[in-house]
């Protein structure tokens, strides 16, 4: 009695009721949001698909002159025989319906395509239980109507396959269609086909009573597929991982990082271009695999534009899957080695204290520390001597740096480097101390790559850029200056100063003009290649992201080779040329004195190049070399004092010289000389024999005695009171 009640309500409301207002066909494509979205290449090509809805899987609306024609008609036949016959109600299938429901059969069954999309487009249609009530199923039959009035067939068949749940999350043919079979809708067969309709029913439906319904549905369409078939295709939807494969994996870092926080289905334009970006990734992999030897599994590449700051390629790959997606090889935090030494250098040459011509003593160096003894040391433990800036930045030499950097001051360096935009560099200089000039400080490819394009950029510095905007004013600042930066340059750039530590031939060397630096981090755990054209600025660094030490790899078996390919395929159509000479820039032959190095022509910043055309360089001052400056030797007090000694090593090209100690001239002479010390703070010092200090160092001697001599240095020497 109860139910009869019911089929005559649902009758008066489908004769009485009222049509309600509902979205336009344009309305709810507009309305579509994809369950992923997009980043795009500077040209519109797609990079990545970047899932960011959870809870569903939608792609793009899909027209329906995209999809199979054989799903079209197996839909149909499965859902709404006589769907373009009716005018949104099918009025013999609810007459059976009723039949069936004074028979208290089921009612399913009566619902046309166009009344289930009434369904999925109001959602108090939706059942709140297993089925509609008879209240919500009146409505849908009065929604229906009102949207065969506005809607054309092609139109609502359209929307009901873009909007229809075929299996779990994947929602749409276009997320069923590459979910389920990793196919487009237009791809689609007629076994594939028929497996879809049959879903429709009853995504969640056992492989067995999906197999039922697709045989039954073939039969009923007369169709020629065989059974074994769609059995195949109902494995392949139980069995397989049920995942949609990216269109395109090139760029997920970017993705992440520029679609953070966007609403679903956001697209975003980048300034990448997917063909610089796909080839370093193929370089990248091409290097990294017989590196896998020397346990070298990551690495990372990034090409910029140098005149707009626009990233080209961004590249992080690791040789452990699951890191891969995760660690941004290009944003993290790595040891710099000998990578910050061209901003060393270009600091000491705006600043007037070095030239290029300049020598620098490459030999062992002791410095105290509060550690103890700090000793730089070359990438191949060799000393060249006495050595100009060139080649000392050239070809990478360690102690050199150092030296330099004492001149500087530490304080100084750190403040250029911030300024270059390198962050995280917190600490106070005493925090570093002189190992800063080899890299000791952590900083990131993506800093490392800007700061070598503001020396590209005749010093001035500007941010880079991933998204794509025209005409978007940069905040520029000037770093160094150009004369500095075309100096760093030239010098970067120079294949005979950097022979001494790489040879004439190696990956450095290109057919058109470059400047390019490499370096190797402590315990050999980074290896970075980064150089610049006219136009770009590529860096690559390889290692390994948990911190594991390489095993014999050096920049220019590591990074290098991945560099110079990138380079070559950048400058493929073209050549650069050197970069032209400033006019504050002058250049003078230069003769060395004792053979140090062949005479060259040099380039100075006007007001720095020697007085005379004649004027050799390389007469030195004597220096003591040991003990370094602030030392504490501590006496051994179960050895006899008469059997302690330390040497006074000097370096001098002569020997007319005099050892001071505390303000007394010291009885013996020679550049190494031994004495037995005792406990008291000491000023040594080296005079010439005018009495004029030529080089002096204090050091304190810690034992049972205390000297509390307070030292003093005047006019012509070191003396005590």
């Amino acid at each position: 009695m109860r139910k009869r009640f019911f089929l005559i309500l649902i009758l008066f409301l489908v004769l009485t009721g009222e049509a309600q207002a509902l979205p336009t066909y344009d309305e709810v494509r507009q309305s579509h949001v994809k369950s992923d979205s997009l980043l795009l290449d500077r040209h519109g090509g797609v990079l990545y698909e970047l899932r960011t809805d959870k809870t569903r899987r939608r792609l793009d609306w899909i027209s329906l002159k995209d999809i199979s024609p054989a799903l079209r008609v197996a839909m149909i036949k499965a859902e709404d025989k006589r769907f373009y016959e009716h005018p949104g109600v099918d009025y013999k299938s609810i007459g059976a319906a009723l039949i069936k429901g004074l028979t208290s059969e089921s009612l399913r069954g009566a619902s046309t395509i166009t009344m289930q999309l009434a369904s999925l487009l109001d959602k108090e249609l939706q059942p709140k239980k297993e089925r509609k009530s008879i209240w919500q199923k009146g409505k849908q039959v009065l929604k229906a109507w009102e949207i065969e009035k506005c809607w054309s067939k092609e139109e609502i068949l359209e929307a009901y396959l873009n909007l229809i749940t075929f299996r779990g999350e994947l929602q749409g043919i276009a997320a069923a269609s590459r979910g389920l079979f990793g196919k487009d809708p237009h791809g689609l067969d007629q076994s594939e086909s028929l497996t879809l309709a049959a879903l429709i029913r009853s995504p969640n439906a056992s492989s067995s009573e999906l197999i039922k319904r697709a045989l039954h549905l073939n039969r009923v369409m007369e169709s020629k597929v065989g059974e074994e078939e769609i059995h195949s295709k109902v494995r392949q939807i139980f069995l397989g991982p049920n995942l949609l494969r990216l269109r395109e994996n090139l760029a997920p870092h970017v993705a992440r990082q520029l679609l953070k926080g966007k609403p679903h289905g956001s697209t975003i334009i980048s300034t990448l271009d997917s063909e610089t970006q796909r080839f370093a990734l193929d370089r990248l992999l091409h290097h990294l695999h017989p590196l896998r030897m020397q346990n070298v599994r990551d690495g990372a590449v990034l090409v910029v534009e140098n005149q707009t700051g626009n990233v080209l390629a961004y590249v992080s790959y690791s040789g452990e899957p699951l890191s891969s997606r995760f660690v941004d090889g290009v944003q993290a935090k790595r040891q710099a080695g000998s990578t910050l030494k061209p901003f060393l250098y270009g600091l000491a040459f705006d600043q007037r204290i070095l030239t290029p011509a300049s020598l620098l003593d490459d030999s062992p160096l002791d410095i105290a520390v509060l550690s103890g003894i700090y000793q730089p040391r070359n990438y191949d433990s060799q000393f060249k001597g006495f050595i100009t800036s060139r080649v000392a930045l050239a070809s990478s030499l360690n102690v050199p740096a150092v030296k330099a950097l004492s001149l500087i001051g530490i304080e100084p360096f750190l403040s250029r480097l911030r300024q270059l935009g390198i962050k995280g560099l917190n600490e106070s200089g005493d925090f570093y101390g002189l190992s800063l000039a080899l890299g000791s400080a952590d900083v990131s490819l993506w800093e490392l790559i800007n700061a070598y394009r503001t020396l590209a950029n005749e010093g001035i510095w500007s941010e880079l850029r991933l998204i794509y905007q025209e005409n978007r004013l940069d905040q520029k600042r000037r770093i160094f200056s150009k004369e500095a930066s075309f100096l760093i340059s030239d010098i970067l750039s120079d294949r005979d100063a950097r022979s001494f530590t790489f040879g004439l031939e190696n990956p450095l060397s290109t057919r058109f003009w470059t400047a390019v630096k490499t370096g190797t981090s402590k315990d050999m755990r980074d290896n970075w290649c980064i150089g610049y054209s006219r136009k770009y600025t590529v860096g690559v660094w390889t290692g390994n992201f948990s911190g594991e030490p390489m095993w014999n790899v050096s920049g220019i078996s590591g990074a290098a080779p991945v560099w110079i390919e990138a380079m070559n395929f950048l400058h493929r159509n073209e050549s650069i040329a050197k970069k032209e000479a400033l006019p504050n820039l002058v250049q003078r032959e230069i003769e060395f004195s004792q053979g140090i190095s062949p005479s060259r022509e040099e380039w100075f910043i006007r007001g720095t190049e020697p007085n005379s055309k004649d004027q050799k360089i390389g007469q030195f001052n004597p220096r003591i070399v040991y003990p370094p400056s602030g030392t504490v030797i501590a006496l051994d007090p179960d050895i006899p004092l008469e059997l302690q000694k330390i040497f006074f090593i000097s370096q001098s090209n002569e020997n007319d010289f005099q050892w001071v100690l505390n303000g007394l001239p010291m009885e013996m002479s020679g550049k190494t000389i031994p004495w037995t010390p005792k406990a008291g703070k000491y000023l040594l010092a080296i005079a010439d024999g005018k009495g004029k200090v030529l080089d002096f160092i204090c050091f304190e001697v810690k034992g049972p005695e205390t000297n509390r001599n307070i030292l003093f240095i005047g006019e012509k020497g070191a003396f005590a009171h």
